[in-house]
Parts: structure tokens; C-alpha cells; sequence
């Protein structure tokens, strides 16, 4: 199964981004509430979801070649 759209884009599962910001917004609460700070610290935490649910796709999809999981390009 090819992990990329007819764009070439990576295809992100509907399901791992929505998962990890919101888990990422937990986090977010409940620093927030420990420092008494929710301004600053759920959109931290959700930057924090945002990065991690699009990065969890690539998990297992590396090549070994120090690409990342990206395909390099050969001319």
C-alpha cells in the first residue's frame, strides 16, 4: 500500500492527528492548571499534539538512507 496521494503529498491517517492534539491539549490543561497559566499552555499544548500526530505517521516508514522516510530523488 503506497503511503502518498496522487500529489506525491504523504497521505496523514484521519485519525493520529485529531488523537495526539488532543492529547496534547490534556497536557496542555493540566500544566496549565499546575502553574495556574491555561493562556499559554494548551495552545502549547496543542502545538505540541500538532507535531507529534503528523509525525507519528512516519514512524516505520524510514528507508534507512537518513531520509527520513522520504524518497530521495535520482537524476
Amino acid at each position: 500500500m503506497d503511503s502518498k496521494n496522487k500529489n506525491g503529498r504523504k497521505k496523514i491517517s484521519p485519525f493520529s492527528l485529531p488523537v495526539a492534539m488532543c492529547i496534547g491539549a490534556a497536557v496542555g490543561t493540566a500544566v496549565g492548571a499546575a502553574t495556574r497559566n491555561f493562556g499559554t499552555w494548551i495552545p502549547i499544548g496543542l502545538c505540541l499534539g500538532l507535531a507529534l500526530g503528523y509525525n507519528t505517521d512516519d514512524k516505520g516508514n524510514g528507508t534507512g538512507n537518513g531520509t527520513g522516510g522520504r524518497e530521495q530523488e535520482t537524476k
